[in-house]
């Protein structure tokens, strides 16, 4: 019985152990932890939010996005307190993550005999941008790091963009700010900047899940980056977040063109709608449906569903 319970236990140990015992987890363990999400995924168990759903998540504010994933029961998924490259580039993709510890040399050795063996090519802190994918966003928990922290400057940040097409967010710091800036489109969401290189870390985690500040952050996750903070939306969670804040847009826009209109009184669109006013959006609806900030397609399916 007992060397029963042993080869049970064996095999949970082998089967929650990266694969190959190297900084990926298996995509069988992946898969098991993001089993809500039923889409496309990538070969690794990444799971694969559409490039539609990214598109469209970039109108989505920080406070839509906290309060649909606040009452589906996720509340540690938003961090503030970055200072990021531009306050006016939002960054939004699907996050690959790296998780970075201080330094032990036998520990790293073996880390960097490993990858060799993997086919792996330079330095540690280049192999997670080797793995980036169009719409990916480079996530690294760095526990902080700003002296001796910087994750990349100018040449890996050049690179990262050019695979992925997105930016970073590293709880950890960055160099080379001015040539970084040069990169038009990229963006980066550090704890710091300092001149300093990389020094005393190693990589000991790659597409795992990782803590970043007080939020949790899954593998294939959306990263809604903007000035206030970042949310890190659960996969299975974004279109509902996507799909939300279209809603409330349409109907703030259809609010304020009736306030200005004089139409309605504030105190009629600031509290629950009367039948004769969720009509009156729905004409609104028809007739402005060309012309409005949310797809042709949403609009008519949000038509579809409505009973005014």
């Amino acid at each position: 019985m007992k060397l029963k319970i042993s080869l049970i236990l064996f095999c949970l140990f082998a089967f929650l152990l990266p694969g190959n015992f190297a900084q990926t987890i298996s995509k069988e363990y992946l898969v098991f932890l993001t089993a809500k999400w039923e889409g496309e995924r990538f070969p690794d168990g990444r799971p694969k939010v559409s490039d539609d759903i990214l598109e469209r998540m970039k109108s989505v504010t920080i406070e839509e996005a906290w309060g649909v994933l606040r009452g589906e029961g996720y509340h540690n998924q938003f961090e503030g307190n970055w200072q990021p490259l531009h306050d006016d580039v939002a960054v939004v993709g699907r996050a690959l993550t790296a998780l970075y510890m201080p330094n032990r040399p036998d520990v790293s050795d073996q880390i960097k005999s490993k990858g060799e063996k993997d086919g792996r090519i330079g330095s540690p802190n280049s192999w997670p941008i080797d793995m980036l994918s169009k719409g990916d966003v480079y996530v690294a928990d760095a526990f902080g790091k700003i002296k001796d922290g910087t994750l990349i400057g100018d040449n890996l940040g050049n690179a990262i963009y050019a695979k992925s097409g997105n930016g970073v967010v590293f709880n950890a710091s960055s160099r080379d700010m001015e040539g970084l800036a040069e990169i038009e489109g990229f963006n980066a969401f550090v704890r710091g900047w300092d001149p300093s290189f990389l020094t005393e870390v190693m990589l000991t985690g790659l597409n795992v899940p990782i803590r970043m500040g007080q939020a949790t952050v899954m593998p294939g996750d959306i990263v809604l980056a903007k000035r206030e903070g970042i949310m890190f939306i659960p996969s299975h969670l974004a279109e509902k977040v996507v799909l939300t804040s279209e809603i409330v847009r349409l109907r703030d826009l259809f609010g304020i063109t009736r306030l200005k209109e004089g139409k309605y009184s504030p105190g009629q669109i600031d509290s629950r709608w009367t039948d004769e006013i969720e009509k009156d959006f729905s004409q609104w609806l028809r007739d402005h449906i060309d012309d409005l900030p949310v797809p042709k397609e949403q609009i008519q399916e949000l038509l579809k569903n409505r009973t005014w």
